[in-house]
Order: C-alpha cells, then structure tokens, then sequence
C-alpha cells in the first residue's frame, strides 16, 4: 500500500478541496511545494544560529533531521516542519555570555536545549496518555499569551545592540522588511522577514559592509561541525532554570499547531496526535541540542504555505527535511549565512522580535481575553515589565542567576493561579464545605 494516495488527478485541486495528510499530488508538484516550506523556514532558521553563534550548517542539518522524525513519530499524520525556535534565543545568549565564547560557551548552552528537550518528551508522553485538557488548565491563553510575549519583548536590548552597529543599514533592512510585509500577499508576504534579509545583505554590500574572506576559503561540500554539551562546566546546572520556560512556549506552539492543522482540513482526529507532536519535537530538541543545533518548534510560516497552497500532504515535508540536510552539507552555504552584517540583523530584529511579543498579545484576542478582570491585568503587566526591564537575581559569590524571562515566567504563572485560587477561596467562603472543584479547574475563568 502507498504511503500517499493521490489527490484527483495529480495536478490541480478542485475549488474548495484540499489536499489531506495522507495524500499528494504528483511528485513534481510535491517537490516543488515541498520547497517552498524550504524557503518559508529558511529566514528564521538561520538567524537563530547567527544571534547565539551557533554554527549554521549544523543547526539546518538537525532542522530537516527533526523535521524527518517528526513525520516518523507521528506517523505521517501530521504535517509540520521544525525549525530553530526564537523561545531559545534569550536562555543560549546568556549562556554563552556566562560561560564564555567559543565552544565552552555553546557547550554550557547545550546542556540546556538537552533538559528542554527531554522535559518536553515527558510532558508529550504525559499528554498522549492523559490528554490535553490539564495543558489547557495550566497554560490558559492569558498565561500562555503572556510567556510568548514577554520572551520577545526581553529581547529589545538585543535587537537595539545590532541596530547600533549601523543604524543605516539596520534602519534600511527595517523599512525593506515592513515594505515587503505590507505590499505582498499569501507566500511572499509571509517571507517578508527572509526578502528584508536579502534586500539588507545587498545594501550593505554597496556599503562596504561585507566581509567574504570566510566564503572564499570554505569548502563547497562538507560535513557540518559538532558540538557537544559540557555537564561539567562550572554553573552550567545553575543556568538551567533560564531554560526552563521555552518548555511552556514548546508546548504552545505544538498545540496551537495541531489544532491549526486540524482546523484547516477539517479533521478532528489529528487533535489526537498532540502528545506525539511534542514527543517529536522533544526528541528533535534533545537531539540537536547533543550535537550542537539549536532547539527546534513547528513553524507558523510554514503553516502560512499550507494554507495559501491548500496542500497539506506530509509528502512535502519529507522533501523539505531532506533538502536541509542536503544544504547542510555545504560548508560554503553556511559561510555565506555567517557573512550577514550586523547591521542588518539590527533590522531585521527590531522586527522580529516585536513580532514575537505581538504573537503573544495575538493569542490573548484570539480567544478573548478578559482583562477587565484583575486577576488577567496583573498576570500579564507585571510579567511583562519584569521581562522588558531585564529583572534579575544573581548571587556573585556562587553564580547563582535568574534573568528576566525566568522571573518574568514565574511570576505570570503565581499571579494567575494563586489570584484564581484566592478569587475561588472568596466566592466559596471559609467554612463552605463544599470542594474547591466544585467551583471550577484553578485554569478556568471564575465569574
């Protein structure tokens, strides 16, 4: 029995028809769809190996790896690309920043892609066994809205630092990305950050600001270099907890992208295939993070190629994880990715970034939140200022250290549910022996 059936003729879809899971059309087509999640991953894939100075080949090599076994975990069931999760970006530059640069750095920042990596197959068995809804009762919207936003806006420094490199540059690749975001639509509009890459690299190379010394001496075909996590160096354990809330955002991006899936063909059941989504992308995760690539998620761009293409057949996924593997294999690719200009990653950030926190504050008016209740505006307004204020609690004598998406994590997550538990205990009254339950799950929304 074939992997896929054929969808109609092979070539063309009816009006309205969409092309399932289990199905393709002819090969040419899926090749050629299957490329297009190529170049819709390609603009933020890269860019997260070139923020924390994690090597590029090797990061894409267990991008399509990732993708791979995610098709084999979830049976061909569920289509999904996986690529460099941004969640990663504040706890590695961090990492890398106390342990130092180079190798000993990455290597203290693997050790904690491996314990999210590992955290997150745990959680996905716990789901695929018990089900969703206790994610649901943990990570409600607000909650969930809230650790996605305040990660991107903690990285307004960061974004600030490049852009002062060379401000023209930056202000350029800014004004490029805008430009293509606003005037295209469906696939285009959707790589708006990839095209603004492009127009700011060759701007900056009338500048004079290129350096292609590297691409000259790089080979054209090569094995990608490996790194391997340090458990012995000194305050890698410490740092662990800095890590720990790209759990929270793993799981809700696997969810809101199982759910998306489903919703778009129509399909219930591929709900059912959530805990083995985050199994995968735990695996992914905790495989790259042994040899050096960064922390994978499902992506949304891809999600955008599914529906502007209405093809939704995990055949094309295949063709997008091995075409990264393949361009993984070209030490000259990725030196030509590390040659990007600091003044367009200040660009091309400044967006990306807010992209995230806007992601975030998305998430709270998709499903409605309701911040005329106290308990909401003070989950998300003191997350959000501890994260964008870069709180921290360091203790110079041990190296001891929480930054500001720790804290900021921690907090939104006490506000909400010790406020619902205080508000419940209040309706309930003291001396009302009726059980807490009966009023409602701690995650829910209490009149």
């Amino acid at each position: 029995m074939p992997l896929w059936k054929i969808h109609g003729n092979g070539r063309t879809l009816e009006p309205g028809a969409v092309v399932r899971p289990d199905e393709r059309l002819n090969w040419p087509a899926t090749i050629a769809i299957g490329l297009q999640h190529v170049v819709a991953m390609f603009g933020a894939t890269f860019l997260v190996p070139i923020l924390t100075g994690f090597p590029v080949p090797t990061t894409l090599l267990f991008s399509g790896i990732g993708t791979i076994l995610f098709l084999l975990i979830t049976r061909n069931k569920l289509p999904s690309y996986l690529g460099s999760s941004f969640a990663f970006i504040a706890p590695v530059t961090a990492a890398t920043a106390a342990a130092g640069t180079g190798a000993e750095g990455i290597g203290a920042a693997l050790v904690g892609i491996v314990a999210v990596g590992v955290l997150l197959i745990i959680i996905g068995v716990v789901v695929h066994v018990a089900g969703v809804k206790w994610v649901d009762r943990f990570l409600p919207p607000v909650l969930a809205g809230t650790i996605v936003a305040l990660i991107g806006f903690n990285l307004a420094g960061a974004a600030h630092a490049n852009y002062a490199e060379a401000p023209v540059t930056a202000t350029f690749t800014l004004a490029a990305t805008i430009l293509f975001a606003v005037v295209f639509r469906g696939f285009l509009g959707r790589i708006s950050i990839f095209l603004g890459v492009i127009a700011g690299y060759v701007f900056a190379a009338f500048r004079g600001e290129l350096d292609f010394s590297k691409v000259y001496e790089a080979a054209w075909v090569g094995l990608p270099s490996f790194h391997f996590p340090d458990f012995a160096e000194p305050g890698t354990w410490s740092m662990l907890a800095m890590f720990l809330p790209v759990v929270l955002v793993l799981i809700a991006e696997n969810v809101g992208h199982v759910r998306g899936v489903a919703t778009m063909t129509g399909d219930a059941t591929i709900n059912e295939q959530t805990g083995k989504a985050l199994i995968a992308d735990g695996v992914s995760t905790t495989l790259a993070g042994f040899f050096g690539g960064s922390g994978t998620t499902t992506y949304g761009e891809n999600i955008g190629v599914m529906a502007a293409t209405r093809v939704y057949s995990t055949a094309a996924y295949w063709v997008a994880g091995i075409a990264a593997v393949l361009l993984s294999l070209s030490p000259k690719f990725g030196a030509i990715i590390n040659s990007v200009p600091q003044g367009v990653l200040g660009g091309v950030t400044t967006a990306l970034y807010g992209l995230i926190g806007i992601i975030g504050v998305k998430i709270w008016v998709d499903n409605r939140v309701d911040f005329s209740r106290p308990v909401n505006q003070y989950t998300a307004a003191v997350a959000l200022i501890m994260a964008v204020g870069g709180f921290m609690i360091k203790d110079e004598a041990s190296g001891f250290e929480l930054g500001g998406i720790v804290i900021a994590t921690v907090a939104a997550i006490l506000v909400y549910h010790l406020g619902n538990l205080v508000a419940r205990l209040r309706k309930t009254g003291a001396d009302d022996p009726k059980p807490l339950e009966a009023v409602g799950p701690i995650g829910g929304d209490p009149a």
